[in-house]
């Protein structure tokens, strides 16, 4: 049981400390410092968990995470067993510890008076430390079942899935059309939040495991859809919701207005050590960011590493309370002022700002963006100020207004399977698209969400398929369509 005086007692939330924004701007690695971390520190952040009779942090964490008991492990120095009550409900703790929002907290009943439990970052240094300790092993299956399954997509759905069927003793192979595994895990987040060592040993634990990967594989053009289901027991499709929003305003031909995710994917491969022909690079530009969510928190960080003249964020609404409203009552998870690290490292964040016009300097290059203050209507719409229109140099604009929905077009034509008329990807409860033996999990059907939320569906799609092909499974189902439906 858990110190039952451990909150009073310790009233402080302590938090890893980040690098110095110099000495981190100069690299590509982890903000975090890895030498500030104190095991008495995190002992003492673990004891102050309540233990409640009802832990609503289950109810914000998708994974239904056990957060009360491996706290209380930690708080007792038992690192061995945290990692095993850990990865019962989360096959990659590593990555949710380090980008995940952590709906957990903000659903911590200390949260009610108190700042929170530091959930995510004790649940990073659980994982590290097992890894640290060689405490996570390969979970080869005991038997072979003879049935093979396809998982389309190598991101965070795709992955857990995978690992799941192929200890449940099915032939799992996972196709990924970029050159490296990952999905938006190793393309989309930048290195400084996560570093892809962490990726990289997850996939080696895979192999291990037996779970087979072909990278540079685009399902539709290399393979059919139908030649692909013809070849397999089970197909999951696992592809993200990678379509950008677009924003067709007059000047949007321009060169030098690029959608925040092709910038973001040419960063990584760079950190990774790739030579790339005429990257596209912030060095020396006035970049512009349009839109304020983490997407364009990254392009921010990446954007000053490259040694970008200035950085500046644009964001159409006003800006979020600095704590909760009466509109985002405890436990929900409230729209509040965040300060991400890459905020924390420079540029202008400005909000109220509606993008009226991509100016040219007459060459074909964008110069500047016309901007006007955005005015919030009776009707509840927003439209651009009159009067209030200014011009902000930029020589490199980054669109990072969030995604529309996964590629559909071949998947549909190719292999039958039903779409929505918002570009989603049909499932039923047990995530079951409109045709037999093809199941979705993640964004794809989803749309854009978190990790958390992507690693519970490829854990629950992944029971699904089991019970398909076998006729019952012991899989975990953290969730269900139905129940993601209700709790999006």
């Amino acid at each position: 049981m858990a110190d039952p005086q451990g909150f009073l007692k310790f009233r402080e939330r302590e938090v890893p400390k980040n690098r110095p924004v110099p000495v981190r701007l100069l690299d590509w690695k982890d903000v975090k410092d890895e030498l500030g971390k104190d095991e008495t520190t995190l002992r003492r952040q673990a004891s102050r968990c309540m233990d409640c009779g009802v832990p609503f942090c289950h109810q914000g964490c998708p994974l239904g995470n056990i957060i009360p008991e491996w706290n209380d492990l930690v708080r007792e120095g038992q690192w061995e067993e945290a990692i095993e009550r850990l990865h019962a409900t989360n096959n990659f703790p590593d990555f949710t510890g380090r980008i995940c929002p952590a709906p957990c907290e903000t659903s911590c009943v200390l949260g009610i008076n108190q700042p929170a439990v530091t959930i995510k970052s004790i649940e990073a240094e659980i994982i590290d430390r097992a890894f640290k300790d060689g405490n996570v092993e390969p979970h080869i299956p005991q038997r072979q079942t003879g049935k093979t399954v396809a998982v389309v997509g190598s991101g965070p759905a795709g992955l857990a899935a995978a690992q799941q069927l192929t200890r449940a003793g099915h032939t799992v192979r996972v196709y990924e059309k970029d050159d490296r595994l990952g999905g938006l895990l190793r393309y989309g987040v930048p290195d400084f939040k996560l570093e892809k060592l962490h990726i990289d040993r997850r996939i080696a634990q895979m192999e291990a495991e037996g779970t087979r990967f072909r990278t540079s594989v685009t399902i539709g053009d290399d393979i059919s859809w139908d030649e692909l289901r013809a070849r397999y027991d089970a197909v999951l499709v696992s592809t993200g919701a990678p379509l950008p929003r677009e924003l067709p305003l007059p000047g949007r031909d321009l060169d030098g207005i690029h959608f925040a995710m092709e910038y973001l994917h040419q960063g990584n491969q760079a950190a990774a050590g790739d030579v790339l022909e005429d990257q596209l690079t912030a060095e020396g530009k006035h970049v512009i960011v349009i839109g304020g969510g983490d997407t364009g928190s990254d392009c921010i960080g990446t954007a000053l590493r490259q040694k970008a003249a200035s950085v500046t964020t644009l964001a159409i609404g006003k800006q979020p309370a600095a704590g909760r409203t009466d509109q985002d009552p405890w436990p929900t998870d409230p729209r509040v002022f965040e300060v991400s690290s890459s905020h924390e490292e420079g540029g202008e964040r400005r909000f109220l700002a509606s993008t009226v016009e991509f100016r040219g300097d007459g060459s074909g290059k964008v110069q500047s963006l016309r901007v006007a203050e955005t005015q919030y209507n009776e009707d509840g719409s927003r439209t651009p100020k009159a009067g209030t229109e200014q011009d902000i140099p930029a020589d490199l604009v980054l669109i990072a207004m969030g995604f529309t929905g996964p590629d559909t077009v071949t998947l549909h034509d190719q292999g039958g399977v039903a779409v929505s008329n918002r570009g989603r990807i049909e499932r039923a409860d047990d995530f079951h698209t409109s045709v037999d033996g093809v199941f979705v999990a993640g964004d794809a059907s989803r749309g854009a969400s978190l990790v958390v939320w992507a690693i519970a569906e490829g854990r629950s799609a992944a029971a699904a398929i089991d019970e398909y092909l076998t006729g019952s499974t012991e899989l975990p189902a953290p969730v269900t369509a139905s129940t993601v439906a209700l709790r999006a």
